[in-house]
């Protein structure tokens, strides 16, 4: 396997290149090579041990860790700001940050002075007021080491948080922790290299400032006198002892780079955790212990939740259900089946969803107080959590003890079958094991709504049939509304009460699973169900097809009305040659693909008489008609086989 930044071939990298390179390093390593060679390595010890080095150096490092708590107590929320909200004049604001890294370090010192200064803009109120005096003092130190050391926190902060996707956050909301909780118990841990090398590179920054803090702050020796002020001394009176410091300020910052090893900017926790279970971490074979036990609504509290929503914007509906309900919610891409949910959640602008939950108006609480429980297609575990501290995320932000809420927790990770994995961290669960305690976390919070978007989607087959039987076992027990948003067919017949079906934003069809699967009213939804769908106009005859063609059907529609024929891929007739008798409905085309579907083989045919139509036949009769792909052949459809659905 190759490394990172490996070379992606063996050829020589050109002169024209590696020449310039090359001289470029030289011009950065010849002054630190400078350094080394000139240190008197034999008065190393006595010029470090000097009183006057070590006093300043005891105020750098003074100075240095006062400057990283000013910057990280002001520059975190700062680089959140930058990173998650949109606001006028961000980018100027992001200007201002970036400023004190490209400014003279002197006339970053004159701007201090003219602000804080004893005739600055602030400096004569805070002396009057609170007899406080930066220039010349310890403080003033302080503050210019902050101004020139925090935009390195600040920078390196935002890229990790903008590395970081929001998945994360929003599900901490919907599982009821307040913004303050979530960026506490979520975004930082999650941004932790990030932070840290900020932090890091702050701290050496600040330690090696020189001058604004000679500008703002004089060089007062045991006062303001800092490592970098003394070696300015030191080279006026003792060159080989300004070399000595100057060496040991260099090995100060040398660590700091190796330690980050070139982590600017950081890694969000979630770009490290590729899931590569072990072999223990695969999905369990069926035992008795990894059974999941269906929980009833009155067995968790008896609490019973209807749902009532109306949602506007870009997806408008109006939504009603029972306690108990499922709904799976079906669509084509940009559908609106997303933008449904997160309106729900009250996580977008895109569409606005009054909704009420049993008797409780939730329409204007944010999404941490709706108890509206979000599970991601992906499960967006918290990867710095335990499957344990995951699961209990939920009722800790609701005020739970940390023991009560682990022990509810535990039941629920038990309940579905995954209570042994409790102390594993998601990298070390397999996809279906993940879902269940993605699952598990949604459920311990006692939601009054639950919405799935997509959960089975990432899984391979054999653990999707697993996970959809947890499922249907635990949603029968639900004592809220829960809906899922699908593409699986299977899906939305086996775990879903109705199926809402949206196309451009509006409610198609809202019906049980077996309407929806006898007169789909999508072409979309009858061709996910696998049948053929053709759009038309209704005539005395039939239907004339948009795609061009006519269908007759058995029992017309009034003429001009816009319709949907459904066509099953059974009740197609594939032949060699046109045939005679009942099929009113003969095209000739060409086979274009053939795959297999179970035990039999869907052949796809396309004409210039009708649309492209899928034919499902078995491989004995494929072979016996020659079938392959280019061959052509007559396709037939019986008038009373395409059932006609009024759009």
């Amino acid at each position: 396997m190759k490394r990172s930044g490996a070379p992606t071939s063996g050829a020589r990298p050109p002169l024209t290149l590696a020449v310039p390179a090359f001289l470029a390093v030289a011009f950065l390593t010849l002054p630190l090579v400078g350094i080394l060679v000139r240190t008197e390595w034999g008065e190393l010890v006595d010029h470090l041990t000097a009183p006057g080095t070590v006093e300043a150096l005891s105020l750098s490092m003074v100075v240095s860790f006062w400057a990283l708590g000013l910057s990280l107590l002001l520059g975190v929320p700062l680089a959140w700001l930058l990173a998650r909200v949109s606001f006028p004049g961000k980018a100027f604001v992001r200007s201002l940050v970036l400023l004190p890294m490209v400014l003279p370090p002197t006339v970053g010192g004159v701007a201090l002075l003219l602000a804080f200064g004893r005739r600055g803009l602030l400096g004569p109120w805070l002396e009057d007021t609170f007899g406080i005096t930066l220039p010349f003092h310890t403080s003033g130190a302080v503050l210019a080491a902050t101004f020139v050391a925090m935009p390195f926190l600040v920078i390196s902060l935002e890229g990790a948080l903008g590395g970081l996707r929001p998945r994360y956050e929003e599900t901490a909301a919907s599982l009821g922790a307040s913004p303050v909780r979530v960026f506490f118990t979520v975004t930082l841990p999650m941004v932790a290299p990030g932070l840290i090398a900020g932090a890091a590179l702050t701290w050496a920054r600040a330690l090696g400032e020189f001058g604004a803090t000679i500008t703002f702050a004089g060089n007062l020796p045991g006062t303001t006198q800092t490592l970098p002020l003394q070696v300015y001394l030191l080279l006026q009176d003792e060159p080989e002892a300004a070399t000595s410091v100057s060496l040991l300020l260099l090995a100060i910052a040398m660590a700091v780079l190796i330690a980050l090893r070139g982590r600017w900017t950081g890694t969000p926790s979630d770009r490290r955790t590729l899931r590569v279970p072990d072999a223990r971490a695969e999905e369990p074979a069926a035992a008795p212990e990894d059974v999941p036990r269906v929980v009833t609504a009155e067995e968790d509290g008896g609490e019973r939740w209807s749902l009532h929503s109306e949602v506007t914007g870009f997806t408008r509906l109006t939504l009603d259900a029972e306690p108990g309900t499922t709904i799976a919610v079906v669509g084509p891409n940009g559908a609106g089946k997303t933008t449904l949910l997160r309106a729900l959640l009250g996580l977008t602008p895109r569409a606005h969803a009054t909704l009420r939950l049993g008797g409780i108006d939730v329409t204007d609480m944010p999404p941490h107080r709706r108890r509206v429980a979000w599970v991601p297609q992906d499960g967006a575990l918290f990867p710095h959590m335990t499957a344990l501290a995951n699961t209990a995320y939920g009722r800790r932000a609701q005020g739970v003890s940390r023991a009560e809420a682990r022990r509810e927790a535990q039941r629920w990770l038990d309940r579905l079958g995954v209570g042994h994995l409790a102390h594993r961290r998601p990298t070390q669960l397999s996809g279906g094991q993940a879902q269940r305690v993605a699952l598990a976390r949604a459920l311990a919070a006692r939601p009054r709504l639950l919405v799935l978007d997509e959960p089975l989607a990432a899984l391979d087959q054999t653990t999707r049939a697993h996970v959809r039987h947890t499922l249907r076992t635990h949603l029968a027990g639900f004592g809220g509304v829960c809906l899922i948003v699908t593409h699986d067919p299977v899906e939305a017949v086996s775990l879903a009460d109705r199926v809402l079906v949206l196309d451009e934003g509006r409610a198609l069809q809202d019906a049980s699973p077996a309407e929806v699967t006898r007169h789909p009213h999508s072409p979309w939804v009858a061709r996910m169900l696998g049948r053929n769908a053709w759009p038309g106009t209704a005539t005395t005859d039939g239907l004339t097809l948009r795609d061009g063609g006519l269908l007759i059907t058995a029992d017309p529609l009034p003429p001009g009305t816009e319709a949907l024929a459904v066509i099953p891929p059974e009740a197609v007739a594939v032949h060699r040659e046109k045939p005679g008798g009942s099929p009113r409905n003969v095209w000739p085309g060409t086979v274009r693909e053939i795959t297999g579907s179970g035990s039999r083989l869907r052949v796809l045919v396309t004409s210039d008489q009708a649309p492209d139509l899928i034919a499902e036949i078995t491989p004995q009769a494929a072979a016996e008609l020659g079938l392959a792909d280019g061959v052509s052949v007559w396709t037939s459809v019986k008038a009373t086989e395409a059932t006609v659905v009024t759009l």
